[in-house]
């Protein structure tokens, strides 16, 4: 595997949640925010919330990988899959418009410590783009409550499909006008690395040790990626990035 300076790589995608952002902690908190006063303080632990409703996240796009049902934007499955959560905590006398207004928890997640600083500076020397799952609205409004540096909102929105479909990676270098090897992925998930390196994308492991609060152990590095990092600010030290 060739080694990564920073010299052969023109553009940066992410992956969003979990790398970029801390969903667990942010997804908590506007559940606690929107349910304490319509079903009573701690009636609902807003983590295990949190957890349930993540759980959701993989069987619910697989219906549209599977091709069981046409492509819809992933609030269009949060909107869906929350009222199974609310279901299933015992919540089911809330209100729509506060179903709706709990979809908009996934876009207001707080970035992880290191993310913006060292976005910021990665964007100095390569173009900057998440290549997510998550819509394109969703993550407009990411990018803007916390000055996330993009140039550019690549994804599954933009295509039509989700990861891991083949034709998302294919559209960063595509859109980007560069070739594969030219467009590193970055992800703090081993098989979403897995799948871009498929298409000829280069790779970086991001170790995001409290994505999951503790209940599981991300692996340390990915030893199929060109880099394995622990921050954002460690991936622009590697990279040459000021």
């Amino acid at each position: 595997m060739r080694p990564v300076d920073g010299g052969d790589v023109r553009a940066l995608v992410f992956d969003v949640f979990g790398t970029v952002v801390d969903w667990r902690t942010g997804v908590a908190r506007e559940v606690a925010r929107l349910l304490d006063d319509r079903v009573g303080a701690g009636a609902v632990d807003p983590l295990r919330f949190a957890d349930d409703w993540r759980e959701r996240y993989t069987p619910s796009m697989d219906e549209v990988r599977t091709g069981r049902r046409p492509f819809v934007p992933l609030d269009v499955l949060h909107r869906e899959s929350v009222d199974e959560v609310l279901t299933a905590h015992g919540a089911d006398d809330v209100p729509a418009a506060v179903r709706d207004a709990l979809v908009l928890a996934w876009h207001r997640l707080d970035p992880w410590p290191d993310a913006v600083r060292g976005l910021r500076r990665l964007s100095a020397r390569f173009v900057l783009a998440p290549l997510s799952n998550g819509g394109i609205a969703l993550q407009v409004a990411l990018a803007r409550r916390s000055g996330l540096p993009w140039d550019a909102v690549l994804g599954a929105e933009v295509v039509g499909a989700y990861k891991p479909d083949a034709v998302v990676y294919d559209s960063a270098p595509r859109l980007l006008a560069l070739e594969p090897a030219q467009v590193l992925m970055v992800a703090a998930h081993d098989s979403d690395l897995a799948a871009a390196r498929a298409r000829g994308l280069r790779t970086a492991y991001v170790h995001r040790p409290d994505e999951f609060g503790g209940l599981r152990t991300p692996p340390a590095t990915d030893p199929d990626a060109d880099l394995s990092v622990t921050s954002f600010d460690e991936l622009a030290d590697r990279l040459g990035a000021a």
